[in-house]
């Protein structure tokens, strides 16, 4: 794990996520952009969070900082997806 994998890897899931955010709004135009609108300002505020810690200067163990900072975000990621979940069940 090296600081380019993580940054890609950064990038494609967020990015995913906000894509299927945008998707979810396409389909249904009229229901809960709001809501929607507001998990994708979290999924913004973690890309530039995970960036930023990316940037930092490691001492040491900079694999399993990298490895650390991959779990931080797929659980975030993760939570992202529940809440608009939850979102999409209660809009039907």
């Amino acid at each position: 794990m090296n600081l380019r994998d993580f940054k890609k890897d950064v990038e494609y899931l967020v990015g995913e996520f906000v894509d299927d955010c945008t998707l979810f709004l396409a389909i249904n135009p009229n229901k809960a952009s709001d809501e929607v609108a507001a998990v994708i300002e979290e999924a913004i505020d973690l890309y530039n969070n995970m960036k930023d810690a990316a940037n930092e200067s490691v001492e040491g163990k900079k694999a399993a900082y990298y490895a650390g900072l991959r779990k931080e975000m797929c659980e975030k990621v993760d939570a992202l997806y529940e809440k608009l979940s939850s979102i999409v069940i209660s809009k039907k």
